[in-house]
């Protein structure tokens, strides 16, 4: 990450580098709202003030538009509105000396706006599904569109999957990355420690039953979404199609004939609940289990293991950026169900984002996330 070396009064006087100007577009949505706030409390950024920004075409993101009009809840006590949201410009963008852009737009906005912003020596994080997919059959379920298609693949070839977890180290010196989805994240963090570990009879297969509350879908309203179809309701939907799934296959390294992801809608504002089906090569005892877990995470701050038999609840996660996983094992030692609950606007989009920020500026990985 570049950034700025500041002058020091006293000699020999330990310095900090200035924080990299951050630009965010795609404000007015909940991801983007939890990442203004996640941002504006961020204490390497105190000094340095992000630009927020709507979407293209946005009719409610106006010259006069403030952050605390869009989400209220951000509004500081005893303050009237007073964070400018400004329409998407590249000549703001650029005139500000950003250094890091943040995506939390749809995804054929961001795969059209990053080539743009990386040949403008622009970083980005990229909160859509855009970028996150290597292979052409896994990504066509977004139906993405290039006007360089030579240039989208070196950049698509180039673009780094945000999981910090899995590749911790090829984020800090990004310049693209992708930011998993929410669904993917809390399934992929539950089965790739023992998936790499070569524990898991993978030709068994694998099922993902996975549950998230109603902001998963985005602030737009759809007959789905709306009061009367999601409250005292749960169900299932794009059983075999859901975009999430590509994510699973290239990080887990699996065949779509090893695994079956179902999502399902819960009448619940947020949080996502995954029960995860699997069976082992060969009889194995729970301290195995746990061993393998935790020697995999021992350097993820935001991963939160349980000691068996004890499961996870989406309400110990919501509002937070951890990751908590549990499980509990057959008395024939070979079936497993682990169970992982994530916020889907925190680890599972804004506070994921905000870990890779970290990550790509150096500074401690769950900085202003706890």
């Amino acid at each position: 990450m570049e950034t700025l070396q500041p002058s020091t009064e006293i000699a020999n006087a330990p310095t900090k580098p200035v924080a990299p100007q951050i630009a965010v577009a795609g404000v007015s949505g909940y991801a983007g709202g939890e990442l203004a706030r996640l941002l504006l409390h961020h204490p390497a950024l105190s000094g340095t003030r992000p630009i927020f920004l709507g979407r293209a075409g946005e009719a409610e993101v106006g010259p006069s538009t403030s952050l605390e009009a869009l989400h209220p809840y951000l509004t500081a006590p005893g303050h009237h509105a007073s964070t400018p949201v400004f329409p998407f410009t590249w000549n703001r963008i650029v005139d500000a000396g950003t250094k890091v852009l943040f995506l939390a737009t749809p995804h054929e906005q961001s795969r059209e706006w990053v080539p743009e912003a990386i040949e403008r020596g622009i970083k980005v994080i990229d909160l859509s599904g855009a970028w996150r997919l290597q292979e052409t059959r896994n990504r066509d379920v977004y139906r993405l569109t290039d006007a360089n298609p030579k240039l989208a693949a070196e950049l698509q070839a180039e673009a780094v999957y945000g999981c910090p977890e899995l590749h911790r180290d090829a984020i800090r010196s990004a310049r693209l990355v992708a930011n998993p989805g929410c669904y993917s994240t809390s399934m992929i963090l539950a089965l790739a420690p023992l998936v790499q570990a070569g524990l898991v009879d993978i030709d068994h297969g694998i099922i993902c039953d996975a549950k998230s509350g109603v902001s998963g879908a985005g602030k737009a309203a759809t007959a789905k979404t709306h009061f009367m179809c999601a409250a005292d309701n749960l169900s299932a939907y794009n059983v075999f199609g859901h975009r999430h799934t590509g994510e699973l296959l290239e990080q887990l390294h699996l065949s779509a004939d090893q695994i079956q992801f179902t999502p399902h809608l819960l009448p619940i504002p947020r949080g996502i609940l995954a029960t995860n089906y699997l069976r082992l090569k060969q009889s194995t005892d729970s301290s195995t289990i746990s061993a393998v877990f935790s020697n995999f995470y021992r350097h993820s701050p935001m991963v939160r293991l349980y000691p068996s038999p004890q499961l996870p609840q989406i309400q110990h996660v919501v509002r937070t950026n951890f990751c908590d996983i549990g499980f509990e094992l057959a008395s024939d030692g070979k079936r497993l169900v682990i169970v992982s609950c994530l916020d889907n606007l925190l680890k599972g989009a804004s506070g994921q984002a905000v870990q890779n920020l970290n990550l790509m500026c150096g500074w401690n990985e769950q900085e202003g996330l706890l």
